[in-house]
Formats: C-alpha cells, sequence, structure tokens
C-alpha cells in the first residue's frame, strides 16, 4: 500500500470559511477583517471590547524532538487543542508557519505525516 505524500493530504483538506471559525470563537463576521476566504485578522473595536474578561491561558509549543514518524510540535500542538476542546475548554491553535513538507516536501514539519 503506497501512502499518500504530504502534498497530497493537504491538498484534500477542506478548509472551513473564516467567519465559521470566527463564530465559534464567539468573534462576528462583522469584526473579522478578511484576508481571502481563509484568513483574517481581528478588529481592533472587538479586542476593545473584551478588555474586561479575564486573560486566558497560553501554552506554548516551542520545541520537541520528533519522533521517527515525524510526529513534533505541530502534531503536538493540534492535539493539545482537539484535546482541550475534547474536554469542554473553548481552546484555539494558533501556528506560526505553515508546514514545510507540503510547501518544500521536506521531512518533517507536517503535520504528522499531514492527518493531524
Amino acid at each position: 500500500m503506497a501512502f499518500k505524500t504530504d502534498i497530497q493530504i493537504a491538498r484534500e483538506a477542506a478548509k472551513r470559511p473564516i467567519q465559521e471559525i470566527g463564530q465559534k470563537l464567539g468573534i462576528s463576521s462583522a469584526d473579522l477583517l478578511p484576508y481571502g476566504h481563509d484568513k483574517a485578522k481581528v478588529s481592533q473595536s472587538f479586542i476593545n471590547s473584551v478588555q474586561d474578561r479575564p486573560d486566558g491561558k497560553l501554552i506554548l509549543v516551542t520545541a520537541i524532538n520528533p519522533t521517527p514518524a515525524g510526529e513534533g510540535k505541530t502534531t503536538t500542538t493540534v492535539g493539545l487543542g482537539d484535546g482541550l476542546n475534547r474536554i469542554g475548554k473553548n481552546a484555539a491553535v494558533c501556528i506560526r508557519e505553515a508546514s514545510l513538507g507540503p510547501n518544500f516536501g521536506m521531512k518533517g514539519g507536517a503535520a504528522g505525516g499531514g492527518y493531524a
């Protein structure tokens, strides 16, 4: 059985509209400044409107030795976000840069082979 390449997996992924993601986080479409269909900045007025709320928690995944299967920081980060949401926490994941596998065809950096 031949495994799909990282780029094949990435191209098959179904992106959700940024408005849907914002809504899940409690951010209305009016408070999103879109950059295409799947990226946006949050308006300053929204940021100002939530200043009286208690601060959230931040988990920073900065370094990890990947497993032989290529599971490293991205897979761990996505897993943490999924796990926190699964136990009822309102968690969001922000990843600094795109995975290397789909962009450069490199081993590692591809979210657990692209399946995370």
